[in-house]
């Protein structure tokens, strides 16, 4: 009987993780920043996997760690008059 070794071979996948920010809304009346990241998994530059996070920065929140676009949405929609209507707000609801 014949058999035939056959030596394994050798695999190589290049896995890469990234994030990004893919939706930025404002809502409410007081201006809330709603940032969903998106974090995408790729094989070999191929799209495996894409999972979903959020969060939410309001007025008068530190955003300074935040994505460039989103820095500039804050600046933009968190004005003073916002800040100051929000932390009146949130001192009637104590």
């Amino acid at each position: 009987m014949w058999r035939q070794t056959v030596q394994p071979k050798e695999i190589k996948m290049a896995l890469e993780e990234e994030s990004v920010v893919d939706k930025i809304e404002v809502v409410g009346d007081y201006n809330h920043v709603q940032v969903r990241t998106a974090t995408v998994i790729k094989r070999d530059g191929v799209e495996i996997s894409r999972a979903f996070s959020r969060h939410v920065i309001s007025a008068g929140d530190d955003y300074s760690g935040e994505d460039a676009k989103v820095q500039g949405i804050c600046a933009a929609v968190h004005t003073q008059d916002v800040i100051d209507a929000y932390a009146a707000h949130l001192a009637e609801q104590e």
